[in-house]
């Protein structure tokens, strides 16, 4: 005979799964805005930046990118003032994300707080503040004059602002990490004798080495594609303070569609590819979870 509670146990299960399924038709609209949403303001967009670029041909693209004596500026700008924002914020993100989770101090909930400050200030405004900071009749003017040190107008205002830009990304992916982690293996190579550096490399880094990554790329993305506080930062001068955001805007405004669609291609390439690597992450992620979800299983069991 059939058991009657297990019966209602399956029919009850039967009507709340139908009672959480939402109609077809609201299933199918929902998609369907959702497709057409990212087709317009993402696909369309996109696929018009390459097109643009290669209208002339591959030739004119290359001449573009590569025999324009700016633009080639421009991009082994990028290259330099990118990675060395990124490795700064790494640093900075490691010591931050130690401090606030291994550590309870006063003070501690400000110092969240204001590394997430660069998401709430405008990029025009951090660049703003930087050169009155820095400027000739900034706070620090006089005294960088009077020493012969650049710091507007030249690589280090560069540097600085995009560094400034990209500060929480590193932190902030790692702050939860540590913090779901905790000290409990720290604490333990402690207490056998390990020393700081081997505590960090042998047990925290691997601990939170796909959150570093992570923010890494993430931070990379953004200071690559940084524009309002490094137009400000920068002066705009073609050859020395461009970047490649910043030569995008000036060949377009000087009707050079051509070259300034090239440019905004490789900008769009390298997205493109950290997209990629981010995905790519977040799948070895969740398989290292699930490893580990299945290891402790199995360790119940036993």
């Amino acid at each position: 005979m059939h058991n009657p509670s297990a019966i209602t146990s399956t029919r009850a299960a039967q009507a709340a799964s139908h009672a959480t399924r939402d109609p077809l038709i609201v299933q199918w609209t929902l998609t369907a805005t959702a497709i057409a949403t990212i087709t317009l303001l993402i696909v369309v967009p996109v696929a018009s930046v390459f097109y643009q670029a290669f209208a002339d041909g591959a030739a004119s693209y290359w001449n573009n990118l590569v025999n324009d004596a700016d633009t080639w500026h421009a991009i082994k700008l990028t290259l330099i003032v990118a990675p060395i924002a990124v490795a700064s914020n790494v640093v900075f993100g490691l010591a931050a994300a130690w401090t606030i989770a291994r550590f309870r101090f006063p003070g501690r909930t400000i110092l969240t707080a204001l590394i997430d400050l660069p998401f709430s200030v405008s990029p025009v405004v951090a660049g703003l503040m930087l050169v009155l900071i820095f400027g000739l009749r900034g706070y620090l003017g006089p005294w960088l004059r009077e020493h012969d040190v650049e710091i507007i107008f030249a690589l280090p205002g560069l540097i600085l602002a995009t560094a400034f830009v990209t500060l929480p990304f590193v932190a902030r992916e790692l702050i939860p990490v540590m913090e779901a982690i905790g000290p409990e293996e720290e604490i333990a190579a402690v207490s056998l004798g390990a020393r700081s550096w081997q505590i960090f490399s042998r047990i925290t880094l691997p601990n939170i080495k796909w959150g570093l990554l992570y923010g890494i790329i993430l931070c990379n993305a953004r200071a690559m594609g940084e524009f309002g506080a490094v137009y400000v930062v920068s002066g705009h001068i073609a050859g020395r303070t461009d970047t490649m955001p910043l030569r995008v805007e000036k060949l377009f405004q000087e009707s050079n569609n051509a070259g300034s669609f090239a440019v905004a291609s490789l900008l769009m390439s390298l997205a493109l590819v950290t997209l990629v690597v981010k995905v790519a992450l977040e799948r070895k992620t969740r398989c290292d979870l699930a490893e580990a979800a299945q290891l402790t299983d199995v360790g119940a069991e036993a």
